[in-house]
């Protein structure tokens, strides 16, 4: 008789507040090519541009697909302030490509065949849980390292409970009052 096979189970690793970017494209007409790909190498551009400087804030990144026309990108950001701090810095491409959108849309040129967007998400500690079976390092996990799954607590409510010690030292105690 065979042992049953372990599952490996594990968390993120992540403390404090979790920074989630989400952005990407839709392709509106596939044969305007050479208004899609632009925007397309663009955010790989950009993608290589924060590979080469971890210290700008991006933990990691997945590549997504929602439908033949829709791609995007998950970004995990150390802070909100590097993820503003990158968006706006003029040495950086994301800088410049904004500029030539944004001139392209003062001139009436842009003309629908690609459409564009983003989300942000600030989740605050305690506000997020992440549960891996069997799996490499992914998502938030491959952003922040991983722990075994026990180490986060047992059950969904234990682990969106959650603070870090630097947080719970941080909260005023109720004997102050």
């Amino acid at each position: 008789m065979q042992a049953k096979p372990t599952v490996n189970r594990t968390t993120a690793a992540a403390e404090g507040d979790v920074v989630v970017l989400l952005i990407g494209m839709r392709v509106n007409h596939f044969w305007a090519v050479h208004q899609w790909v632009p925007v397309a190498l663009a955010m790989f551009r950009m993608l290589g541009e924060l590979g080469k400087d971890r210290s700008r804030g991006l933990l990691s990144h997945v590549l997504l697909t929602a439908s033949p026309r829709t791609y995007y990108v998950v970004q995990y950001w150390e802070s909100k302030e590097q993820l503003y701090a990158y968006a706006h810095s003029p040495e950086m491409f994301h800088h410049r490509a904004w500029a030539i959108l944004n001139r392209k849309e003062r001139k009436g040129k842009l003309r629908g065949h690609v459409g564009l967007w983003h989300e942000t998400y600030i989740v605050p500690e305690g506000g997020y849980e992440s549960i891996y079976a069997d799996m490499p390092p992914f998502g938030l996990a491959a952003a922040t390292g991983v722990l075994p799954l026990e180490a986060r607590g047992r059950s969904a409510a234990e682990r969106l409970g959650r603070r870090s010690k630097a947080a719970t030292s941080e909260e005023p105690s109720a004997k102050a009052h």
